[in-house]
């Protein structure tokens, strides 16, 4: 497998917190020669892009630019992060009426613009807005993903390795299906280095327990409301989980990460974007894993779409 040198031209559309917190990782990593912001506010836009741009003398080089979507042009990536944030007391599916007319607005402008770009919805509710984003675009299966449940995973990974005493990247656990209250961890698939979780005993001693695993669950799922309540809002790790998911892309790397998709018949479920692990590569969601689930979490992974396509149909 050959994994090809950063050398994309990126854009971000939308400047929030989520959107200057990627574009801040973006501008470390070195990954890509350009990045393009584009916000209904440009002033916000030309103001992010000058600050960024004032960090170049410690960094490699990069060059930042803000405007219209006609910016976007020749962009291999971009990153949708415009729409309404998540605020105490709500749900992701409570921003879906309002961020689904920003994507209505939004997509087409990116596809005109850039039609040969990778589309990487991380607007909440994800899954459903993935979805529709996918549609609106008419691009070929793949080639318009979303963050899907990237960052659940990686705070399930991060609590379990909490739990355990190891290292978190030695944690290899899921969270698939929605980024939101039906998110479904798959236990039975849990393992740390080979050794499945039930199995497993720390270097402390400390083993599988059914209600510490309940609770590290729930607090994986309820993490942005626990971030909310004390900050408002979450933005690092989510920027940080959209450049692992553009690195992929940008360097071929076919890295499996928990993007999420519209699906074509895995667990019975199409016609909605969910979360599951994904090849992740130059061409987008290049391969769905149907990963293995008991009975029970098939059931949940089921459950969880019924939600969404619901919700969905109640606003259309």
């Amino acid at each position: 497998m050959q994994v090809e040198g950063g050398k994309g031209r990126v854009g971000i559309v939308g400047t929030g917190m989520v959107g200057a917190s990627f574009a801040y990782a973006l501008l470390q990593s070195g990954l890509a020669s350009e990045m393009v912001l584009v916000d209904r506010d440009q002033a916000r836009a030309e103001g992010e892009a000058m600050d960024l741009s004032h960090g170049m003398a410690f960094l490699r080089p990069m060059r930042i630019a803000a405007g219209g979507f006609e910016a976007l042009a020749g962009c291999e990536v971009v990153v949708v992060c415009a729409g309404a944030n998540q605020r105490p007391g709500e749900t992701r599916l409570d921003l879906l009426a309002k961020n689904l007319a920003v994507l209505r607005d939004v997509v087409p402008r990116i596809v005109a613009a850039a039609p040969g770009a990778i589309i990487l919805i991380a607007t909440n509710p994800v899954d459903i807005l993935t979805h529709v984003a996918a549609e609106l675009a008419g691009l070929p299966p793949g080639r318009v993903i979303g963050s899907g449940t990237t960052l659940d995973t990686a705070r399930f990974r991060y609590t379990l390795g909490d739990w355990f005493e190891v290292d978190p990247r030695s944690v290899h656990a899921w969270i698939v299906a929605e980024h939101g209250d039906t998110a479904v961890p798959v236990w039975s698939a849990a393992n740390v280095a080979g050794v499945k979780l039930r199995d497993f005993v720390g270097p402390t001693g400390r083993s599988f327990d059914e209600a510490a695993m309940a609770d590290i669950f729930a607090r994986t799922r309820d993490a942005a409301y626990e971030i909310i309540r004390r900050k408002t809002s979450t933005y690092y790790a989510i920027g940080i989980a959209l450049l692992a998911v553009v690195e992929a892309i940008l360097r071929n790397q076919r890295t499996v990460l928990t993007v999420c998709s519209p699906l074509s018949g895995q667990f019975g479920i199409a016609g909605m974007a969910l979360s599951l692990p994904t090849i992740v590569g130059r061409g987008g969601a290049e391969e769905v894993i149907a990963i293995p689930m008991d009975a029970a979490e098939q059931a949940s992974f089921r459950h969880s779409a019924k939600v969404l396509a619901d919700r969905l149909a109640a606003v259309r």
